[in-house]
């Protein structure tokens, strides 16, 4: 008679892996001179949602539910309209690409991948990871003076990104410390938040060497959000946390330059005395607001505020702005967009486009807090997943009023925006009891709201 051995059949990898991939690859040098285009982790988040696209084609399920696929597919339709009216066919086969990309199919292949709240604590943890890299590189790029260009010294961080992408140390960064306050706030374990607190007060140091006002401001409010939503002990305790690391990171680490103060006080001056970086801002704002009361309804056309930008502006506008350090040569940046994502899109879609896009984000702002307050008065259990997922979106609805797309870092805004919707359309509801409608019958699983996919119960 044969023995039987007890075995145990090992754990299948994770489908978010390829996911992990796509942020690996934000940690290589950016190559030097990058106009903004597609880089290299654009084409493997191609090849993640054409993964995707397999793994649903062998399961044979319906991938989402009409909630999901109405929220994920209004941009298409502003999109789709203002790419009609680009410039040219291929600017407008370009940004369609591109918006389809970072808001719709990306986004898509997230939710669908992520399994569980395992999976969306992998890919938090990775932000954290990708954050930390890209802050010890651009701490050393400050220390030694090898950073971006910054009043005549290169000392701006930018980790990896080089001088031409100077948001996108401080995005990956900033999107790293919203996940770990998010990660301290809602674990119950000691350890996983002891070490989440230490990396979030790491990640506050090279944030602020990046002498990036707006990721300063949308961070600052997003953890202030985040500490609202978690309860008042824990903002108590929290608030706490970053005073002391204040007090030491400032006046015993030195870290509060004559810079950074002086940068810190521009914020408040950029009405009294604007440099002129706040100046051509204010500038482009203006010609994105004259292009779309020209044509309110559909804009200008994908990729077509650079073609209508100097029919609108004042003189006021300058050529360009300086970039230099980080291994490259001093050169002059055009001014391409008007740095403002909601006039960006106001002035090429128009306000149909406006309303697909920005009604989509609003919609899982809602139901993303809906299932976190959902939780809170369950169990708590996921409660971290919902702080990091409801963090990730009020940080990027924040700081798109003084960014856009563009850059190597896109394709982590793709990423975020797909944990958001995760989150929001399938989350909060993820699990039901034994034996409830939706149950698979099988084990350890359970319907996913949202999506047809069985997926195995997450330990909590």
């Amino acid at each position: 008679m044969a023995l039987a051995l007890p075995f145990r059949r090992p754990a299948r990898l994770s489908p978010v892996l390829p996911v992990v991939a796509v942020m690996a690859l934000l940690a290589l040098p950016a190559a030097p001179g990058g106009e903004g285009g597609a880089g290299p982790a654009d084409a493997l988040s191609a090849l993640v949602v054409l993964f995707c696209a397999v793994r649903l084609l062998r399961a044979r399920r319906r991938p989402l539910s009409r909630t999901a696929a109405v929220l994920l597919g209004l941009p298409v339709a502003g999109v789709a309209l203002a790419a009609l009216h680009a410039v040219s066919p291929g600017a407008g086969i370009t940004g369609l690409g591109r918006y389809l990309q970072v808001f719709v199919l990306v986004p898509a292949a997230v939710l669908l991948l992520i399994r569980d709240r395992a999976d969306f604590r992998l890919l938090a943890w990775a932000f954290v990871a990708l954050a930390g890299w890209q802050g010890a590189v651009g701490v050393h790029q400050y220390l030694t003076g090898t950073g971006a260009s910054y009043q005549g010294r290169d000392v701006r961080a930018v980790g990896t990104f080089g001088a031409s992408d100077v948001m996108g140390m401080a995005t990956v960064v900033s999107f790293g410390l919203v996940c770990a306050v998010g990660l301290a706030l809602g674990r119950p374990a000691v350890r996983e938040r002891a070490i989440a607190v230490c990396c979030a007060m790491a990640l506050a140091v090279p944030l602020a060497l990046s002498f990036s006002r707006g990721a300063w401001i949308a961070t600052v409010v997003t953890l202030t959000v985040q500490l609202v939503l978690a309860g008042p002990r824990r903002a108590l305790k929290a608030g706490a946390v970053v005073v002391a690391a204040g007090v030491v990171l400032v006046g015993g680490l030195g870290v509060g330059t004559a810079m950074l103060q002086e940068r810190i006080d521009s914020i408040t001056q950029v009405t009294d005395a604007p440099d002129q970086s706040v100046t051509d801002r204010y500038t482009m704002w203006a010609a994105a607001t004259d292009m779309w009361r020209d044509r309110p309804l559909t804009g200008v056309g994908l990729k077509a505020f650079p073609e209508y930008r100097d029919g609108h502006a004042s003189l006021a506008l300058s050529s360009g702005s300086d970039t230099g350090g980080a291994g490259a040569a001093f050169r002059r940046q055009p001014l391409l967009s008007p740095h403002n994502m909601y006039l960006l899109v106001l002035s090429e879609q128009g306000l149909i486009g406006l309303l697909c896009l920005a009604g989509g984000w609003l919609a899982l702002l809602v139901r993303a807090l809906r299932g976190l307050w959902r939780t809170r008065a369950a169990d708590g259990r996921g409660l971290d997943c919902a702080l990091a997922a409801c963090g990730l979106l009020v940080w990027q609805l924040v700081d798109f009023a003084y960014a856009d797309i563009g850059g190597p870092a896109t394709a982590l805004t793709a990423v975020c925006f797909g944990l958001i919707a995760w989150w929001s359309l399938c989350g909060a509801d993820q699990l039901t009891p034994a034996g409830a409608a939706g149950h698979t019958g099988r084990p350890g699983y359970a319907q996913r709201s949202g999506s047809g996919i069985p997926v195995r119960r997450a330990a909590q």
